[in-house]
This record gives structure tokens, sequence and C-alpha cells, in this order.
């Protein structure tokens, strides 16, 4: 028999969450990512973490096939500021900038940098020259297969800047 159901405290699913960032974004990325703040909601079927959000904007999401997290565009600020996600950066030319930020995905021909640590259906940030986040998505190449390959399709963008952002209350 069973005792009792324990319910975790919000330190250590914060502390949880940011060990997920930490071994998905490189270390430190948990703390400057998810501040003491930031509020969390769970799914109804399975009673796990679902989202992370910080003044009703959504940061992250977990993803529940392999249990990392999905970054929005405000989750990219909050890593670009913090510097600790320079391993999963692809620079783009700065040509086709529109295309991505309408939520466009990212051609090889049109990568200039890419981490070398990327790998495929890895979590990345688009940027461009100017080091302006465009999008975020996901890796469908390795960063070095981005930089060499002139064909294919080498970020999924899940998300540009420039398309409409759902707020938690809507």
């Amino acid at each position: 028999m069973r005792g009792p159901l324990r319910i975790p405290s919000k330190a250590y699913l914060i502390r949880k969450i940011r060990c997920v960032a930490d071994y998905q974004f490189g270390i430190g990325a948990g703390e400057k990512l998810f501040s003491d703040d930031v509020s969390l909601a769970f799914s109804r079927r399975t009673g796990r973490i679902r989202y992370v959000y910080l003044d009703g904007e959504l940061l992250a999401t977990l993803r529940s096939s392999d249990g990392f997290f999905s970054l929005t565009i405000k989750g990219a600020e909050r890593l670009m500021k913090a510097e600790c996600s320079k391993r999963i950066l692809v620079k783009v030319q700065e040509d086709i900038s529109p295309f991505i930020e309408s939520g466009r995905n990212v051609f090889a021909k049109h990568v200039v940098s890419a981490g070398d640590e990327i790998r495929p259906r890895e979590e990345v940030i688009v940027i461009d020259s100017k080091n302006k986040i465009l999008a975020v998505g996901k890796a469908l190449l390795s960063g070095r297969e981005m930089k060499y390959f002139k064909r294919g399709v080498a970020v999924q963008v899940r998300r540009g800047i420039g398309q409409k952002v759902k707020k938690c209350n809507e």
C-alpha cells in the first residue's frame, strides 16, 4: 500500500526545470532563463510541468515527447541577454530576415554561421548579422552540416518574431 501523495514544493520544481535547461542549453542557462517568480502550468492529464510563464508570457514549453524545452521568442530573448546561448545560435543572411521573421524555415544555403555543437532535433535560436533574434525552431541538420550544405532545410522554424503570440489569459 502506498502512502499519501506528496506534492513537491515550488522551489523543488523550479530547481528541476533549471536543471533541464542547464543540460539542454548549457551551465547557467536555467538560472538566467527561469527566475524565482516564474509560474508553472501543469498537464491536466498527467500532472507534469508543461508550461513556464513569467508575468503572463510564455517562456518555454516542456515537451512530453523528450522532456526538453521548446523556447518562445521571450525565452530566447532571456537566453540571449544572459549570453548562455552561443552554442545554439544560427546566423542567417540579412536579405532573408523578413521571411524568417514571418515564420518561414531556414535553408542551409542561407546559413552564415552555426554552433558546431548543434545536433539535429535540438532547439536553436535564429539570428541576423546584428544578433537580433528572428525566430526559434528545431535544427534538422547538425551545426557543421548547416554551414557546409547548400541544399535542404537547416532549421524548422516554430515561431518568428513577426507572428502573433497568445498570452496565458487569452
